[in-house]
């Protein structure tokens, strides 16, 4: 559970039922679309209430706590639907009128937006959909929620909107994506980076930390016809589902696995390579190199002795002193663009979470080690 203070969203989300200005349902329950856990879920009764989180470190958290989860199919009606939005204005857009759609007759949606996320854009665009909405603001945040309601003010605009998010095709055709995924409407540049500089003659069984809707796990099937077999772990489940249809066409030729998974948490199997683009980003805004770290950390346990990392981040992040605690050798092979890519080749050395003492010694005396890049 997140520590007091740290969601203020979530905490601004559960005033107005804490204030008296609304009543939670006697009946019926409630859903909570992109829930989050913390102590406002649990400082008192709340029945009936399920969760729908598609980011898959949100959605363990929530269940940790004994929250009940459901999936994103689910079409049952509610009398309360909660709402935290994200920051893309479509995807909040579509998860607006997803909330309306799950709205039982006579029932509220309410929602909440950080001011510096778009708070009264937020207010705005529901209002469109659903007519006037209350509102309350602390915590630096925005609440506001609709009377209750029989269906859409604007039916039209809430059936638009609902499509707001749908997958649609981007680079040339080449590739599905949809709002809110990282880089969703482009090829993200440090990705092509990394990409342009993957030697062919990388083989065996691959993994791509991190994999998005599939950019990076494609071009390396392309580059490297000795992968025989790929794993991708991505965390957010809208983007793995793209990534499933991107690869489509590679199947019929190499092993392929689509994993719904929190790379941080570690990896169970073995791979000869491994690829990854890591988030340097969590909710907010500020930089999260531990999360960069803990790919790295991941990665070291699950390579193969002589198996070869393949990193991309921004020229800022400090990963190259763990890399060298984690892998016998370790260069920067691009920089560009405020980028750098990174090649690590793993040694028997390299495998536990620190180094020996002799690991260290040979590391201070320049002990040569074999250099596996092509």
């Amino acid at each position: 559970m997140r520590a007091e203070g740290d969601d203020a969203a979530l905490q601004a989300l559960f005033l107005p039922f804490a204030d008296g200005l609304l009543s939670w349902p006697d009946t019926g329950g409630a859903l909570f679309l992109r829930a989050r856990d913390g102590w406002p879920l649990h400082q008192r009764a709340l029945p009936g209430l399920v969760c729908e989180q598609s980011f898959k470190p949100e959605a363990d958290a929530l269940e940790r706590s004994g929250l009940t989860r459901v999936e994103a199919d689910d079409e049952r009606l509610y009398p309360l639907v909660l709402v935290l939005p994200p920051r893309q204005r479509d995807e909040a857009r579509a998860l607006f009128a997803r909330a309306l759609a799950r709205c039982a007759p006579g029932g509220r949606v309410v929602a909440c937006l950080g001011n510096n996320e778009g708070a009264k854009s937020g207010e705005a665009d529901l209002a469109r959909i659903a007519g006037p909405v209350g509102n309350l603001s602390k915590h630096k945040c925005r609440v506001f929620w609709t009377a209750p309601m029989d269906g859409p003010a604007d039916p039209e605009l809430a059936r638009q909107w609902l499509q707001a998010d749908a997958p649609r095709a981007i680079a040339e055709g080449r590739f599905l994506s949809r709002p809110g995924l990282f880089a969703w409407d482009r090829i993200d540049p440090a990705s092509r980076l990394l990409v342009e500089q993957l030697p062919p003659t990388l083989a065996g069984r691959a993994a791509d930390l991190g994999a998005g809707y599939g950019y990076i796990a494609s071009e390396l099937l392309a580059r490297c016809p000795g992968i025989t077999a790929l794993d991708l772990f991505e965390a957010e489940g809208r983007a793995l589902e793209l990534a499933r249809s991107n690869l489509a066409q590679d199947a019929a030729r190499v092993q392929l696995g689509f994993h719904w998974h929190d790379v941080t948490r570690g990896l169970t199997d073995k791979y000869d390579v491994i690829v990854s683009n890591p988030p340097f980003h969590a909710q907010g805004r500020a930089d999260r190199p531990d999360i960069g770290r803990a790919f790295i950390s991941a990665a070291a346990q699950a390579m193969r002795p002589g198996g070869q990392l393949w990193l991309v981040a921004n020229r800022h992040l400090p990963y190259e002193e763990m890399l060298s605690v984690h892998f016998g050798d370790v260069r920067t092979v691009a920089q560009r663009d405020g980028f750098k890519v990174i090649a690590a080749v793993a040694t028997p050395q390299a495998a536990p979470a620190a180094p020996t003492g002799a690991a260290r010694e040979d590391r201070r005396k320049g002990k040569s080690r074999e250099r596996n890049w092509k």
